[in-house]
């Protein structure tokens, strides 16, 4: 399955996550924001599964923003647990 997102308070745009039939993520691209860092975010939670993931990156903050590309991506993924009723 993919879900896109569109993160809020943050320099990326959107976010493509695709998940296994098992809630694994098989795939994460953000759009905008810090390349390199969101690169490798992508790359560490390959494999995971989606709450392992939500427990890791929620409440993570970036400079003075209240929020961050990875707490998006928390965010995201709480998103499709909710849509998918789980």
């Amino acid at each position: 399955m993919e879900f896109t997102y569109t993160p809020k308070g943050v320099c990326s745009r959107s976010i493509t996550i695709k998940l296994t039939d098992e809630n694994i993520i098989e795939d994460i691209s953000f759009y905008g924001g810090c390349n390199g860092n969101l690169k490798g975010i992508s790359s560490l939670v390959k494999g995971m599964k989606i709450h392992d993931v939500i427990d890791k990156l929620e409440g993570i903050t970036c400079g003075f923003k209240q929020t961050s590309c990875p707490a998006q991506l928390a965010e995201a993924l709480k998103q499709i647990i909710s849509q998918k009723g789980e």
